[in-house]
């Protein structure tokens, strides 16, 4: 995981007030946002909800919203998180944070088609996408593969993910 580095409450307040800034970037995001007890994607969402639970839909919870984009969270799952917590929290809570998230995701945005969670969290954590179903040389494999372009100018690139357990039919004529 590369490390979370924070420097606004330097930015902000480090003549004003340093040993508040000093604990913003050094303790709450040195320290507790590079803790690996808890994924970064996770620590996202415990924070937006706290940050709703507390009535605060300032420009702070709609940074923790870009954060949690950019760990990894669909925009599917954070209108479900919202539900959820708007019958413990609050339901203007709830619609004070959507209108909020409407600004950094677009509807359907992130999510993957894929229906098996083990598929959805393999595809989370590859580096390419891993495209719609390879039919066309679906024949030449038992078990499915997956086929996407990374590129077609000059030259084309395509990622090809096999399934576990997907392997090479032998072809007799």
């Amino acid at each position: 995981m590369e490390k979370i580095v924070q420097t606004a409450g330097r930015n902000a307040l480090g003549e004003f007030a340093p040993e508040f800034a000093h604990f913003n970037d050094d303790v709450l995001f040195g320290e507790n946002w590079n803790n690996q007890d808890i994924d970064v994607k996770t620590r996202s969402i415990i924070t937006v909800v706290a940050l709703m639970a507390s009535g605060i839909t300032d420009s702070s919870l709609k940074y923790h919203l870009q954060n949690a984009k950019d760990h990894g969270v669909t925009q599917k799952e954070i209108a479900a998180v919202i539900t959820h917590i708007a019958f413990y929290a609050g339901w203007p809570k709830a619609w004070a944070v959507f209108n909020l998230a409407k600004e950094v995701w677009e509807a359907g945005e992130g999510d993957l088609p894929y229906e098996e969670e083990a598929m959805r969290a393999h595809a989370k954590e590859m580096v390419f996408p891993i495209g719609a179903p390879n039919d066309g040389f679906a024949q030449y494999f038992s078990g499915r593969s997956f086929l996407v372009p990374i590129s077609t100018s000059q030259v084309g690139i395509f990622n090809v993910t096999f399934e576990p357990g997907c392997s090479k039919l032998d072809y007799v004529a």
